[in-house]
Formats: structure tokens, sequence, C-alpha cells
């Protein structure tokens, strides 16, 4: 029998060590839905869990968007702030919901202290939102989509008018729609709709629905809808 998970090596960027850590089959991932900000939701084995890599030896954790080289500055700063706090612990195995928050947030802590770029960051922030909305917390749910929107938006400053990234200018309208940031929500989802050098036909096609969600949420909180954000 085929078991769910299998193993896979990782070689450690701060202390050179190999150590194991789990994936899940691609046979296993199996999605039930998605949310409207990209969010999947399984039937049994979540792969998400299974996205930070964290090396027992030293803590650091990463996933596969981290820079595969760290500098002797970055090397500094992990060890002063958690390799020599670190006592080992190997997350390799099966991973409950507990060890996957455990791990983003170690994550987070890792990618915060090396420098990594905003949009690796803003991931691992909008994950760790997904899993308190997979618990049903919607306090520290809606803290986290504050912070990986905040993240997203400096994405874009810094990147997104070079990319022209629809996808990107949609994921901040859909967290200001959830955050209900309504007036905010619909001037990016129109920023998609109206700019013709957008060709994105799927992230067009989200971001009309998405604006009409959020007319929708608006009318039922009895806010005016905003002339210059309405979509042409």
């Amino acid at each position: 029998m085929v078991e769910p998970l299998f193993t896979v090596t990782i070689h450690c960027a701060f202390c050179a060590n190999s150590f194991m850590t789990s994936r899940v089959r691609p046979s296993f991932k199996k999605a039930s839905k998605t949310d409207s900000d990209f969010c999947l939701h399984y039937k049994e084995h979540n792969p998400d869990y299974y996205v930070v890599r964290v090396c027992p030896f030293c803590g650091f954790a990463s996933t596969e968007s981290f820079v595969t080289e760290l500098t002797s500055g970055q090397k500094e700063a992990f060890k002063e702030k958690i390799s020599k706090l670190w006592t080992m612990h190997d997350y390799g195995g099966e991973r409950g919901w507990d060890d996957a928050l455990a791990t983003y947030k170690l994550g987070l802590l890792t990618a915060q202290t090396i420098g990594e770029k905003d949009r690796v960051i803003a991931g691992i922030l909008h994950h760790i939102a997904w899993l308190y909305r997979e618990k049903g917390d919607r306090t520290n749910e809606d803290r986290f989509l504050e912070y990986a929107l905040d993240a997203y938006i400096s994405v874009f400053e810094k990147e997104g008018v070079d990319l022209n990234n629809a996808r990107l200018m949609f994921l901040i309208g859909e967290l200001n729609r959830r955050l209900k940031r309504y007036f905010e929500a619909v001037k990016w989802f129109a920023r998609v709709v109206n700019d013709k050098k957008i060709m994105d036909s799927g992230m067009i096609r989200a971001s009309r629905e998405a604006w009409m969600t959020t007319r929708e949420d608006m009318l039922a909180e009895q806010l005016e809808v905003p002339e210059e954000s309405k979509l042409k």
C-alpha cells in the first residue's frame, strides 16, 4: 500500500547538514474547494503543512523559494537570533496543524532574519492566515491577512509596475475586501480590469466577479460605492 507521505533530502543553507523532510504524494493531493484568495482546502492530507523545511540541527526553516546560499552577514544574523537559541527538534515526519503553524512561524522568523524577498515573506504570512482560517480563528486570520496585505503592497511598489502582475493586484484587492476595506478593494479590482496592458483574461474575469461581490458587501452594509472606482 502506498503511503501518502514520502521523504526528500534537504541540504541546510546555514549549517550544511543534510536532513529529511516529508512531502505529500501528488496522488493524495485532493482539494475539495478553492477560496477567492487561492487558499486550497483538502479532503485529507494538506500538502501546505509540509511546505516549510526545518533543519533539526540549527533551526533554519525555509521553503523552495528561499535563497540557496547565505552571505556571511545572513549567517551571522541567523546564528544570533535563532540558531544559538535552538534546541534540536525534528519536524521531518507527519505533521498536524500545530506542527504546520510552528514551522511556518519559524520560516517567517528565518525569512525576516536573513532579509528574504518581500514576495517570499508575503507568501508565508498568507499561508499562516490560511492555517488560522482552517481552524476558524477569524481574529488571527485577519491579523495575518493584514500582514500579508502590507507585504504584497510592498512587492507591488518594488516590482509590480515592471511585472504588470495582475494576480498580485487582484490579491491586494481581495485581501482588502476580506478585511472589509471595500473602497481600497474596488480600486484594485478596477485597476486590473481597466488597465489595457493587462492581458490575463482569468484575472480580469476574477476581478470583475470580485468587484460584484464587493459591491454586494458594500450595499449590505449600506455603504456608498465611489463613482471613480466603478468598472468601465
